[in-house]
């Protein structure tokens, strides 16, 4: 071994502790950056990854079996522009009951069932996230939602009792469909049994276009499908530009706060890793003399401090790539089904890119200050060694000894003063890591607010649904629909009950402290394309209104209540009127609050009972809302409010409140990424301290030697960071506060709705108190190791050491 390797293997090895801490640092920078860095590059379009993957449709096109053979529909593949195609799969729609026996629910939304053989091939080749693929009749495979499957899960049952011979199939996968052309799926075989008698089923074909890239562009593909099947068969498409709207969309709410938590990570990695790596040159001075004084030269200095921060470093940065890539997958598979989107993994290139910028930042912390060191005379090197500037500090020292405290704690408060530039780093390390937690804390707590907001669509602790659940066979009412109170029955519609029966049965029941119905309307506004979803209050929803951004809730006659984008869509602002239009008449409503609310693209729209009667439209409930009283038992509440409510039909359920998959993948993360910063921050302090305990061990010694004792050697250890990290608390909150004050409304903005100021001002004065004391609490953790060692050194051995 050549004498420069010697060199290197002895630093390394002779510095056990500071090799030791600049693996955990190198790793943890590393493992922070992977995961902010795949995260980042995860929300950059994961709809356009996952399409890709999946070879995603670009146009769904349904065709109606009564007008087109499925010989006629396959023949479609072959149209101008098309380069692939899948299909015809036949398509049924039909209404669940969920479970078998006794426990069953009921009202459950209809299902769009493809029959599908395979679920890969050339288009659409769908994800299966568990269980397995139908393998013959009597399975069916269920599609993924943003939160998850729609309902039940592998291995229960679904039943479909208006369909003769009420078939029942066991759930057994849950597959993800970026395209979401259907549902669920079940073996072709399976669809006839699906099938009302009488009815033949629809056909569905997924294709791929040459030209895809604007709705001009499918709309001319659109037109050649058109033309190659009978007229009017094609009943409908779904063009991908719509998913991708709808997904872009959710995945745009995550980019803001992931690019705050990746910036910080990045910075806090560069930070640390300089400190470390310039830190353990600067110990070295009076040993790179040495090295000089026996014939090193400056550049062979350099190189052997280079080597010595290299090998640790890249110990470090293997460790953390691993640990990096097995940290990220329940935080990729939280953001995957945030996104709607298939599986995500860490991008291959970051592999590649993080290591090596990492390595090079060590190569360039190291090499700048060992060749300052190197170039300093044998002698001057020699002198310096790990003294102190003279002079520095003084002051300092002096002013702290006039304090009412302990010389320990004095000595310990003066000890930054004397390395100003050593502090300086701690101080920006806990900073930021102070940054994080306060960051953390308002946006973990705005979104659980906004969460409550948004949980504001379903209010109350119990629903009552006035539609009646799906007869099954033999009742001698057949499929059970009627049009309405008192009609014969007519297949299609589900039958509903006596509104106004119900609204007194649920008035009557004791432990009801309020109730309003709700009911849901396409409606037309002057000067807004297309139809808006309008939910229309009958009853006092003063206690279950929308969560307000501005202006009040519903109150009075014609008043309507609307999101950020039907302000912008209308131009309109809250005061202003607009014009409802319905069955043949049209009313002017005033808008009088904006609301927090992303349904519908921010359109939608919540409007007092008397604003649809205004143009004609008869106000029956689909559903009801209950408060109940306090001390009300739930449970007791809905078996005595469902015998009421037996003889008309339809039934009452408990009402819970959701936690959607976007918030759950954000709190995660959230999670995850703070215990990073402050365990990147955390080790930069101990490194620090590391350093300064070991120049300082034979001065330890001297005062031990004077009769300090173990306990004072802490204090003054840790006091000697405890300090800067109470001032560097101080100056992390405000900077985290203001972080939160931009991140939380560009979330807003991009999920299309102002942020309500109730949900922003988070930041209580107790609350802010604890955040001030988080860069304490993480400058301490970090010093109490080495403090600790420095108190256990005996007298005799800290004296020798020099």
């Amino acid at each position: 071994m050549s004498a420069l390797g010697k060199v290197v293997r002895a630093g390394v090895g002779r510095r056990r502790v500071q090799t030791v801490v600049m693996v955990l640092t190198t790793m943890m920078a590393v493992t922070a950056s992977i995961m902010a860095g795949g995260l980042v590059v995860a929300s950059q379009a994961p709809f356009d990854h996952a399409f890709a993957r999946q070879h995603g449709a670009h146009l769904t096109g349904r065709f109606d079996g009564g007008r087109a053979t499925a010989a006629q529909v396959a023949a479609t593949a072959h149209t101008a522009g098309v380069t692939a195609a899948a299909g015809p799969f036949a398509v049924v729609t039909a209404s669940p009951q969920l479970g078998s026996g006794h426990v069953v629910m009921n009202g459950l939304p209809p299902l769009t069932i493809a029959g599908r053989a395979e679920r890969g091939g050339p288009v659409d080749a769908v994800t299966l996230e568990k269980g397995h693929w139908v393998t013959g009749t009597g399975q069916i495979v269920l599609a993924a939602t943003d939160n998850g499957p729609r309902f039940g899960g592998v291995g229960q049952t679904l039943s479909f009792p208006a369909l003769p011979g009420s078939p029942s199939l066991t759930i057994v996968g849950i597959a993800r469909s970026v395209s979401r052309t259907a549902d669920a799926w079940v073996a072709p075989a399976e669809i006839a049994a699906l099938t009302k008698p009488g009815a033949a089923p629809a056909y569905e074909m997924l294709y791929r276009f040459a030209q895809a890239r604007s709705s001009a562009d499918l709309g001319r593909g659109k037109d050649a499908l058109a033309a190659a099947v009978p007229p009017g068969a094609l009943s409908g498409t779904v063009s991908y530009l719509a998913t991708k709207h709808t997904a872009d969309q959710e995945t745009a709410t995550f980019v803001p706060f992931i690019v705050a938590f990746g910036v910080l990570g990045l910075v806090m990695s560069v930070l640390i890793i300089g400190i470390v790596v310039s830190g353990a040159v600067s110990a070295g001075t009076r040993r790179i003399g040495v090295l000089k004084s026996l014939g090193l030269t400056p550049g062979q200095v350099g190189r052997a401090y280079v080597g010595q921060a290299l090998i640790p470093a890249s110990v470090g940065t293997v460790l953390g790539v691993v640990l990096g890539n097995i940290a990220s997958v329940p935080l990729l598979a939280q953001a995957s089904d945030a996104y709607g989107t298939a599986s995500l993994t860490v991008a291959w290139w970051l592999d590649l890119a993080v290591p090596a910028g990492v390595l090079a930042l060590v190569v360039a912390s190291a090499l700048a200050p060992a060749l300052r060191a190197a170039r300093l005379r044998t002698v001057q090197a020699l002198a310096i060694g790990r003294t102190p500037q003279v002079g520095r500090g003084r002051f300092a020292a002096r002013a702290a000894a006039r304090l009412p405290l302990s010389r320990a704690v004095t000595l310990g408060l003066a000890g930054p003063f004397a390395r100003p530039a050593r502090s300086a780093t701690i101080w920006a390390a806990v900073a930021f890591g102070a940054v994080g937690v306060t960051f953390a804390f308002g946006l973990g707590s705005s979104l659980s607010a906004i969460q409550d907001g948004l949980n504001q669509d379903s209010p109350g602790q119990v629903t009552v649904n006035t539609f009646a659940p799906p007869p099954g066979p033999g009742d001698g009412t057949g499929a059970g629909m009627e049009a309405g109170p008192g009609a014969a029955p007519q297949p299609g519609r589900p039958a509903q009950a006596d509104t106004a029966a119900v609204a007194r049965a649920v008035a009557a029941q004791p432990g009801t402290a309020g109730s309003f119905g709700t009911m849901q309307k396409e409606l037309a506004f002057a000067g807004v394309p297309g139809a808006v979803s309008v939910t229309a209050y009958q009853g006092d929803s003063s206690w279950g209104g929308l969560q307000m951004v501005s202006g009040h809730w519903l109150d009075g006659p014609r008043q309507i209540v609307v999101g950020r984008r039907f302000l912008e869509a209308t131009g309109k602002h809250v005061g202003d009127s607009v014009t409802l239009e319905g069955d043949g008449r049209s009313a002017a409503v005033r808008i009088v609050g904006e609301a927090l609310t992303v349904g519908d693209s921010g359109m939608e729209v919540a409007a007092d009972a008397g604003a649809l009667t205004a143009v004609g439209v008869a106000v029956r409930p689909d559903s009801f809302a209950v408060e109940l009283a306090p001390g009300t038992d739930r449970g007791d509440y809905l078996r005595a409010l469902n015998s009421a409510l037996q003889p008309l039909g339809v039934e009452a359920f408990a009402q819970d409140s959701e936690l959607s998959a976007t918030v759950i993948a954000m709190d995660t993360m959230i999670a995850m990424l703070t215990v990073m910063l402050v365990a990147v921050a955390g080790l930069g302090v101990l490194n620090t301290v590391v350093l300064d305990t070991r120049e300082r061990v034979h001065d330890l010694g001297v005062m031990k030697a004077l009769g300090m004792a173990p306990r004072q050697t802490v204090a003054m250890v840790v006091t000697s960071v405890a300090g800067i990290g109470a001032v560097a608390g101080l100056a992390g909150v405000p900077l985290g506060v203001a972080l939160h004050g931009y991140v939380i409304p560009a979330m807003g903005n991009a999920a299309g709705t102002h942020i309500p100021p109730v949900d922003l001002h988070v930041y209580h004065p107790l609350p802010v108190l604890l955040l001030a004391l988080s860069g304490l609490v993480i400058a301490v953790a970090g010093a109490l190791l080495p403090a600790m060692w420095a108190a256990r050194t005996s007298t005799a051995v800290s004296l020798r050491t020099e």
